[in-house]
């Protein structure tokens, strides 16, 4: 078992998450995060932090089988992401609202 990033993150992109992992396996993206499958550790201590309840179990049926691939491919590519910043400007107004992979934006994060 491994965590997932779902897509309630995209566009809101809150890092709490990060500051939490003991084993620094989220990356960054343009417009959200990824969880690097193979460093996951299964701890679950990201998964609280998260204001969008935006991680979950990849058990969970939320975590589909083109999140899951999602995950596991920008993981490989993006750069790790280790420390809190700040969310998007419009992230609360955005947590929560429906079909947001379809904004979901490949190019890696900026400033990394």
């Amino acid at each position: 078992m491994t965590f997932v990033v779902t897509e309630n993150c995209i566009n809101c992109k809150y890092t709490d998450c990060v500051e939490v992992c003991p084993v620094d396996c989220f990356y960054d993206g343009n417009n959200m995060l990824v969880i690097h499958p193979d460093e996951c550790i299964d701890c679950g201590v990201c998964v609280p932090e998260c204001p969008a309840d935006a991680i979950v179990s990849d058990a969970d049926p939320e975590a589909t089988p083109a999140l899951l691939a999602l995950n596991a491919k920008y993981s490989e590519i993006w750069p790790n992401i280790i420390q809190k910043r700040e969310p998007f400007p419009n992230a609360d107004e955005l947590n929560g609202k429906a079909g947001k992979l379809a904004d979901f934006s490949p190019e890696p994060g900026e400033g990394d």
